[in-house]
């Protein structure tokens, strides 16, 4: 089924993924329709933290979409899609290099310009819909003291951005993209994943527990799991390990 570019605009929501999963709960979503938010004051970052972002300044986007059925049994593969899509989108507005940070993060310069957060409906083991939240950081330029590494687009290119415009561009974008698919998922998914994957073949401290270790990242394969190698090969579910940066 071909997903529908119909964009959205909301003043103020508490999280557009909440309100994209209650329209999918109410039977009025389709796939393909975007929302976005000029304010968002409870956003959705991944395990259960807030996205913290100013009115108006930045992109606040979340899109559904019924994904094929090739990929329910690869669901990291419909992630990782997701994610090259929107490096891609950013790579195109700026010449420095922006890498993903596993799982979903997007990273320019060693610091973290946006985050996706995907949440699923299934049917048994029928995989209905993907409401994926995207935010990015656009024209703010100061964040809490408490936040670790926030950059946006304005830091590195010194641009102002009609964000409005630019989350309708992405939106097109994701849904062409997607429009656009083989029935089945490339091995190119993957490989573009890990070939601009942060930190990839470099030494780096993951926390597990208590326990801080270091390691080389080596890659991510089709489950999702993170590879590391150091002293063995390990490998790390979304959630087991968290980046000391």
């Amino acid at each position: 089924m071909k997903s529908i570019a119909v964009f959205n605009v909301l003043d103020q929501v508490d999280s557009t993924n909440n309100y994209a999963m209650g329209q999918v709960h109410a039977g009025l979503a389709k796939s393909g329709m975007a929302w976005f938010a000029t304010e968002q004051t409870t956003g959705k970052g991944q395990r259960g933290k807030n996205w913290e972002s100013q009115p108006g300044e930045n992109i606040t986007l979340s899109v559904v979409f019924e994904p094929i059925k090739s990929f329910w049994s690869h669901p990291f593969l419909f992630n990782a899609l997701i994610a090259n899509t929107c490096r891609a989108f950013l790579s195109n507005l700026m010449d420095t290099e922006i890498k993903i940070k596993w799982p979903n993060d997007l990273y320019i310069n060693d610091r973290k310009a946006g985050g996706i957060l995907i949440e699923t409906v299934y049917s048994g083991k029928s995989w209905n819909w993907a409401v994926v939240g995207i935010g990015i950081n656009c024209n703010q330029v100061d964040f809490r003291e408490d936040l670790k590494n926030p950059v946006s687009l304005k830091n590195i290119t010194g641009k102002n951005y009609d964000v409005l415009t630019l989350a309708k561009d992405l939106h097109l974008f994701l849904v062409n993209t997607l429009n656009n698919l083989p029935p089945l998922p490339d091995a190119s998914i993957l490989s573009q994943y890990n070939e601009h994957l942060f930190r990839k073949n470099e030494k780096q401290r993951l926390r597990k527990e208590n326990a801080v270790f270091e390691t080389t990242i080596q890659g991510v394969n089709e489950y999702g799991e993170l590879l590391t190698s150091d002293s063995i090969e390990r490998a790390f579910n979304f959630g087991e390990v968290e980046w000391v940066l």
